[in-house]
């Protein structure tokens, strides 16, 4: 007869036994032989306590540090940080690795989107109704460019005003993602897009999109699916009712500018009976959402550390003053240091500087030197991408003449490693738009002012990560500007 101290004893052994065959077949995996901490060949609770915590990005990046250009940070996962690795992941077999599931928690209504699809065939095909919308030719079009001068106009317009009240500062981080919001909505939907910086009903809609924080929840939901129910309970999932009224809305509104997204979603779901019941207003609501933090972000912090008090960041300043005043006529894609202040913003603070994650194709490749099994998660980062210092010089630093060297091999590495919107067909469709964005808003300011910290100034401006994203911690930025001459003497 088997007593209940014999069950508990074989229960035991059951136990180690399993356990036992979980650290051999970890110590037998490929992966063992990477580079990297000992515990990540066991267990991924380290990496997933980085990500509820905001901290993967940087955790991540000083694995690197230590570990060199390949690192495990899993019994699954591997980090690389080169950009042969990227090419590999991002660019091989046309558009890459498929994404992983991690992405399905940008879906919008339910539906998934083209940048939540994860088989790169399916992205292709979703990819070829919408990309002319997002090519340069399309960006450059006056009707386009001119509405992105006209909310610069109004950021601007906005500062001053707040400048010239008795606090006597602009909090651009408010402003900007106004900017930001007004600007992708003239692209999605004009000529019902947004003036957020001057409406305060389109105001309220952008601190909807940009003032909530749901990393932990999402994380939680994404890894374990069964307590769904108790995160909604104990922390409820991000609501938007603002800017869902706002999608479904105006994602059936008639006679869409020819130029906008919306133009070409309607035209495509007409033709194209097995579309999504919410196909026009997901994408819509993916497009709105995408543009405005990583637009917004980014030039907060680019426009904060221009305004540093250091004689660098004046240098800067005053160098893209006196470019833009002694060219006022130049399309400013013709504008060579504007180009570099950008470029070096989006090295050193690049709208999305996390990890974007990958399944190795069944059969396995041979990245970095190293053979990962079919199923193992590859990424890159490129914040740990943007600071190798073989091919950015003080990679800490804000340098925007490493864009100008007169090396042009080294010049021609740099725009290689760049990765500020990914690589590939996978990468960011928007970057034009972006791009444009951000060289008028600059243009718009530093042609006419200075500026610099306010006194008041006193939050806190590290990067913050969220999903994928960053921003400023304390989601505050106070600076005055000042309206100078048309020549502005270099100190």
């Amino acid at each position: 007869m088997i007593t209940p101290y014999t069950l508990r004893l074989l229960a035991y052994a059951v136990v180690i036994v399993g356990l036992i065959k979980i650290i051999i077949a970890r110590l037998q995996s490929p992966l063992a032989k990477l580079p990297g901490p000992k515990y990540t060949s066991f267990t991924s609770l380290v990496l997933k306590y980085k990500e509820l915590t905001h901290g993967r990005r940087v955790y991540v990046h000083d694995l690197h540090q230590k570990y060199g250009p390949v690192v495990r940070l899993s019994p699954n996962e591997v980090s690389y940080a080169t950009v042969d690795a990227a090419k590999e992941i991002y660019l091989s077999g046309g558009s890459g690795y498929d994404k992983t599931p991690f992405y399905t928690l940008f879906t919008q209504f339910g539906t998934r989107t083209l940048f939540s699809t994860l088989p790169r065939a399916d992205h292709s095909y979703m990819k070829r109704y919408l990309a002319d919308r997002y090519a340069n030719t399309n960006i450059m079009k006056p009707e386009v460019l001119n509405g992105i001068s006209n909310h610069a106009k109004d950021f601007l317009n906005k500062c001053m005003e707040k400048c010239s009240s008795p606090d006597g500062f602009a909090d651009v981080y408010v402003h900007l993602h106004c900017f930001a919001l007004d600007g992708v909505t003239h692209h999605l939907f004009h000529p019902y897009g947004t003036h957020a910086n001057v409406n305060d009903k389109d105001l309220r809609l952008m601190q909807e999109l940009s003032y909530h924080d749901s990393l932990a929840s999402n994380y939680i939901i994404y890894y374990v699916p069964a307590l769904t129910k108790l995160v909604a309970y104990l922390s409820p999932p991000k609501l938007s009712p603002l800017s869902n009224e706002y999608v479904l809305k105006t994602s059936a509104a008639k006679d869409p500018s020819a130029h906008s997204l919306l133009s070409k979603l309607q035209s495509h779901a007409k033709a194209t009976p097995s579309m999504p019941p919410y196909g026009v207003p997901a994408e819509c609501k993916d497009h709105l959402a995408a543009g405005v933090d990583t637009t917004g972000d980014t030039l907060c912090f680019l426009m904060y550390q221009l305004s540093l008090p250091t004689p660098a960041s004046t240098r800067v300043q005053s160098l893209l003053h006196q470019e833009l005043v002694q060219n006022p006529t130049v399309p400013f894609d013709q504008l060579p240091y504007l180009d570099a202040v950008v470029k070096e913003g989006l090295r050193c603070f690049p709208p999305i500087p996390m990890s974007l994650p990958r399944f190795v194709p069944d059969g396995g490749s041979t990245i970095e030197g190293y053979w990962v099994p079919g199923g193992t998660i590859v990424s890159c980062q490129a914040w740990t991408l943007h600071k190798d210092p073989n091919v950015f010089p003080q990679p800490l630093e804000f340098i925007p003449e490493r864009w100008l060297d007169e090396d042009k091999e080294a010049v021609t590495e740099r725009n290689r490693w760049s990765f500020a919107f990914s690589v590939g067909g996978r990468g960011c469709l928007g970057r034009h738009l972006a791009i444009a964005e951000m060289k008028t808003l600059l243009r718009e300011v530093y042609s006419q002012c200075r500026t610099t910290l306010s006194p008041h100034m006193t939050g806190d401006m590290q990067m913050e990560d969220q999903i994928i994203a960053t921003r400023p911690k304390d989601q505050t930025c106070k600076l005055v500007f000042e309206k100078i001459g048309q020549t502005w003497a270099l100190q």
